[in-house]
């Protein structure tokens, strides 16, 4: 039976996907992830599969093969439409092809046609692709193998064409009927602290005795259900690096891979000095995703706070932790957009309080998922004076025109700097990485269990904090050696975040065999300089990732340049599509192509299309499943349905008077806490406040020393309450009790330390004046 969307499902028939292998090796910030999917055709009529492969979004495919029974073809890169036609051609003729390309629409998105298959034919599919790590607020590297891949929401008046999503089947999480098995193999300069996952791990184990070498691998049985994450920690992470990487062997010296190339690691550390010090100017935008997807739970199993409540607190922790002096507004946005103010207002009391009262008010109501208009309409208004604009992204990710959307921010970029945050399973990293990545700021990802809370607070942290500026590379090579940049120029690092920077060497010195570079930088308005050696000559091939990765920096940079164009002009698309075939890593405009030529015999019957389904987590296509009588794979809407699949959903932690509550909701102390402070970083001496504490206004009053203001008083008491009971939580609080702190400092009280001790008394805390920062 075929759907209205063209897909063939057969009742208790298994899709022809088997299994997935994946082999990692990681080499201190990057690695080459290799995988192998398995495929059988159990059908009585020959098979065409297409299967919806999701990539890391700074992800390069590098080698693509196929194997049919026991004939194997390696793929090579071809431009795309001639590697289109060549699969058509061989299809039509009879014979085995498989194409792997880019979807037009995402860059994290490949579709992999496997072809022919004869019935009762096994055929396995070989994948590799280099990709950087990101780096973590807590210092880890995150490689990240996307499983679920959520339907793409496509824009109205968006040509959604043949991309990726008009390709996607779902399934229940828990019936894909396919395995994952995974090992990587760890290797770092430095020692390696440990290794982490959101998945059951085998132990750790180490290689050698320095710790510089290890493996580790999924527990057996794993299911493919979400998405994969493996964290990884090293000692003396900030030590900057320079590795060389030797040419390849066949290839032509002058050319990318016959020469060698350096990738330079820089990731600063910034002193506590540095750390401590707080911008009070900025213009904080809060650009926030509320469309239908949001309603969902942020994950899987009970007392899970659905995704918009979560982003109703974390507004209330972002508005309480502003300075004074600094502008902001909030965008919400789905099918349309809506901003709580005209423009960026100043933060006051006035001003915090609205839009306090309009967060509370915030529903998941706005339909489908468009970021394009919304950011179209914050650029389109002037930068103030004086106050660099901080974008804040939230998003479960799910739109269709990403490369649309990093284009736009990419010619921005000199305005502002984006914070981004992918909300879920299905959130693209190529969206949520690119935008942070173009507007130079830090994507943060919160998925499994983790509380959006304190993600975002570590990137307000590096919004208020200076930045390492004034950057300045310079190489120092023989005379006979030529240094050639594959990146831009680093222009700017936040605190946690990691540039790399990819040069090729051409050109050989008879002499020296070293070169070295000397990075030069500013922090706080203090001078900082490294000096790294490396050699001219390294001595082994290490699966030429770095070049790969190189070409990639290289490729995007062009890709950017050809879209600006218009297609005006044919040179940067030239270049791209041979850099793409030498290097052999995808580009837009190139595919892999393998052919296996038989015995060129017509085919028998019809040859059928089926598409292998991705694990699908909470989407309003489960209501259509459950519904339908049909026994058969639905195809999911590639828009987001407001009206949804209603869960139970018990909140670990209550929201500040979240609006759909009826009865007098169970409140959270901590957020009550923070939502009854002022915005001059003050408490009031309140019922309130006595409530939080769990004491009478009697009994918060009494102690209060005599000469000490009732403001100050209560304000000591928020700071001994938080630090007493609430240190769990510190990093959702950080802000909020240095602006309490400085306020404090700002009424020249004489008896601070009386003031603490009684609070401790009366709390029975045993807080120390100087760790308050008094």
């Amino acid at each position: 039976m075929v759907n209205c969307c063209g897909l063939v499902t057969v009742k208790n028939e298994p899709v022809p996907l088997k299994s997935i292998v994946v082999e990692v090796s990681v080499q201190g910030h990057v690695a080459t992830v290799s995988s192998t999917l398995q495929y059988e055709n159990q059908e009585q009529s020959p098979l065409e599969a297409i299967f919806v492969f999701p990539l890391p979004g700074e992800a390069a495919v590098c080698r693509f093969s196929a194997k049919i029974g026991q004939t194997e073809v390696v793929a090579e890169v071809q431009e795309k439409q001639k590697a289109q036609e060549q699969y058509d051609d061989a299809l039509s003729s009879g014979q085995q092809a498989f194409l792997l390309e880019e979807s037009d629409e995402s860059p994290d998105v490949f579709k992999l046609s496997v072809g022919s298959l004869p019935p009762g034919e096994k055929a396995s599919v070989s994948l590799d692709y280099v990709t950087e790590l990101a780096v973590q607020a807590d210092d880890g590297l995150r490689l990240c193998l996307p499983a679920v891949l959520n339907p793409r929401y496509q824009p109205q008046g968006s040509d959604s064409g043949s991309g990726g999503s008009a390709q996607l089947s779902s399934v229940p999480a828990g019936s894909v009927p396919y395995s994952l098995s995974l090992r990587a193999h760890v290797s770092s300069p430095h020692p390696i602290s440990r290794v982490e996952s959101n998945c059951p791990l085998d132990p750790l184990n180490y290689l050698n005795t320095e710790k510089t070498q290890a493996t580790v691998s999924l527990a057996a049985g794993h299911q493919f259900d979400r998405d994969v994450e493996l964290l990884l920690y090293y000692k003396d992470t900030h030590q900057p690096t320079a590795i060389v990487e030797a040419a390849q062997a066949s290839a032509k010296p002058g050319s990318l891979m016959g020469d060698p190339v350096v990738m330079l690691s820089l990731y600063p550390e910034f002193p506590k000095d540095v750390m401590s010090s707080m911008t009070s100017h900025g213009e904080f935008l809060f650009v926030v995703d509320r469309s239908g997807s949001m309603e969902c739970p942020m994950h899987l199993g009970s007392g899970s706070q659905d995704r918009i409540s979560s982003a109703r607190e974390t507004l209330l922790l972002l508005l309480k932790s502003l300075p004074m002096g600094c502008y902001f507004n909030i965008i919400g946005f789905g099918s349309s957009y809506e901003s709580f103010f005209p423009k960026s207002v100043e933060y006051s009391q006035k001003t915090m309080d609205e839009a306090l009262q309009k967060v509370k008010g915030m529903r998941a109501d706005l339909g489908g998922t468009e970021i394009l208009q919304p950011l179209k309409h914050i650029y389109s208004q002037p930068c103030l004076p004086d106050q660099p604009r901080q974008l804040f992204l939230f998003t479960d990710g799910e739109v269709g025109n990403t490369k649309e959307v990093l284009d736009l921010v990419k010619t921005n970029a000199g305005s502002h700097r984006c914070f981004s945050f992918g909300i879920g399973e299905g959130a693209s990293t190529a969206l949520i990485s690119g935008v942070a990545k173009q507007a130079r700021g830090h994507a943060q990802f919160i998925t499994g269990q983790d509380r959006m809370q304190p993600k975002v607070m570590q990137s307000l942290r590096f919004a208020l904090q200076p930045a390492v500026v004034d950057i300045s590379v310079k190489w120092n090579v023989p005379k006979e050696v030529s240094v050639t940049l594959l990146s831009p120029p680093i222009r700017v690092v936040f605190q946690g975040q990691r540039a790399l920077l990819y040069a090729q060497l051409t050109g050989e010195s008879s002499g020296d065999t070293e070169g070295s570079v000397t990075v030069k930088y500013s922090l706080a308005k203090q001078p900082v300089e490294n000096q790294l050696s490396f050699s001219l000559k390294p001595a082994e091939d290490t699966g030429m990732t770095v070049h790969r990765l190189g070409a990639r920096t290289l490729i995007q940079s062009l890709e950017v340049e050809e879209r600006e164009q218009d297609g005006e002009k044919e040179g940067a698309k030239e270049k791209v599509i041979e850099l793409s075939v030498q290097s052999g890593v995808s580009s837009a405009f190139t595919a892999f192509i393998a052919v296996h030529k038989g015995d060129g015999e017509a085919l028998q019957g019809q040859l059928l299309r089926r598409h292998v389904p991705t694990p699908m987590l909470y989407h309003s296509s489960m209501l259509m499943m459950q519904q339908c009588a049909m026994p058969m794979l639905m195809a999911c809407s590639l828009r987001s349905v407001p009206g949804k699949l209603k869960l139970s959903k018990k909140s670990k932690r209550k929201d500040f008077d979240s609006p759909a509550s009826t009865s007098k909701p169970v409140r959270d102390p901590l957020l009550q806490l923070i939502s009854l402070q002022k915005a001059s970083g003050s408490w009031v001496l309140e019922a309130a406040l006595a409530e939080v504490l769990v004491k009478t206004e009697e009994e918060v009053s009494k102690p209060k020393p005599a000469q000490v203001d009732q403001e100050v008083w209560a304000t000591v008491l928020a700071l001994v309450w938080l630090y007493g009971f609430k240190m769990e939580a510190q990093e959702e609080w950080q802000f909020l009790a240095m602006k309490a702190v400085s306020w404090i400092q700002a009424q020249k009280v004489a008896s601070v330390s009386e003031c603490v001790q009684a609070g401790n008394t009366l709390l029975g805390c045993q807080v120390q004046k100087d760790t308050l920062g008094l």
